[in-house]
C-alpha cells in the first residue's frame, strides 16, 4: 500500500488521525466539513485496508456508543521513513570520526550478537542442515530479507534471499555483507560449509548461499556420492 493508492480524501484522514490518538467519524467529519456518513464510510473502507482499527467506544450521550478510531501498525509505511539514509550517515560517521578500524569493530560487535542468536535458535529447531537452514530462512525473513530454503538435487540447500532491507547500508559499507557470510558459516559451525553464489551488490539480483553438510564434502572438496 502506497499513499498513490488512497482518494485525496482517504490520505487527508490518515493524515488527520496520524496527528491525534484517535478520532471518532463525527470529530472526522467536522475537521472536513462533510457528513458523519461519508466520514464513516472512509474510516470503514480504511479498516478494510488494514491501516486503521477501531480503538475504543465512548460512552456516555444518548443514541449507540462512538467508536473511536486510529491508526493500525501498517499505516506507518505511507509516511516517510530516512531510517535508510540515516544508517549510511551514521556509517560515514563512524568511519570519518573514528576511522575504519573503529568501523570495522561496530560491524564485528554486530556480528557476533546475530550469531549468537543465530546460534541458539538453529539449535532449537533441531539436527540436520535442512532443517537448520528453513529455520536460518524463517529468522532472515522475520528481519525483512524475504527468504527462502531451497533443497538442491545434490542434497545441499541453496538460502536465497530475494529483499536486501540494508542494502543501502551494504553498498556504502562492504563490510556488511563480508560479515553476513561470517555470520552464517559461525551460526552452522562444523555442521556445513557455506559459499555465497548470487550476490545483489554485483551483478546478480538477489543474494543466495549455498550450504552443504560437511558430511557431503569428500577429501577433494567435493560433494562425495551419496
Amino acid at each position: 500500500m502506497t499513499s498513490g493508492d488512497l482518494s485525496d480524501a482517504k490520505r487527508r484522514v490518515i493524515d488527520l488521525l496520524k496527528r491525534v490518538d484517535s478520532a471518532t467519524a463525527p470529530e472526522v467529519a467536522a475537521a472536513f466539513n462533510t457528513t458523519d456518513t461519508a466520514a464513516r464510510q472512509h474510516l470503514e473502507a480504511l479498516a478494510q485496508q488494514g491501516l486503521v482499527e477501531r480503538a475504543e467506544t465512548t460512552t456516555g450521550g444518548r443514541g449507540r456508543p462512538a467508536v473511536r478510531w486510529r491508526l493500525a501498525r501498517p499505516a506507518g509505511a505511507l509516511f516517510p521513513d530516512r531510517h535508510g539514509d540515516l544508517t549510511v550517515e551514521l556509517i560515514r560517521s563512524i568511519r570519518d570520526a573514528l576511522g575504519p578500524d573503529a568501523l570495522d569493530r561496530v560491524i564485528d560487535d554486530r556480528a557476533a550478537r546475530q550469531t549468537t542468536a543465530y546460534r541458539g535458535e538453529l539449535a532449537a529447531a533441531g539436527a540436520g542442515v535442512p532443517v537448520q537452514v528453513r529455520r536460518l530462512a524463517e529468522l532472515r525473513s522475520a528481519e525483512g530479507y524475504l527468504a527462502e530454503a531451497v533443497e538442491q538435487p545434490d542434497g545441499s540447500m541453496l538460502l536465497i534471499e530475494h529483499h536486501c532491507p540494508i542494502c543501502a547500508a551494504a553498498a556504502e559499507c562492504q563490510g556488511l555483507c563480508r560479515s553476513e557470510l561470517d555470520v552464517f558459516r559461525a551460526a552452522l559451525g562444523d555442521l556445513a560449509t557455506v559459499e555465497r553464489t548470487q550476490h545483489l551488490l554485483g551483478t546478480d539480483t538477489r543474494c543466495a548461499y549455498r550450504i552443504a553438510a560437511r558430511s557431503m564434502i569428500g577429501s577433494t572438496g567435493q560433494l562425495a556420492d551419496r
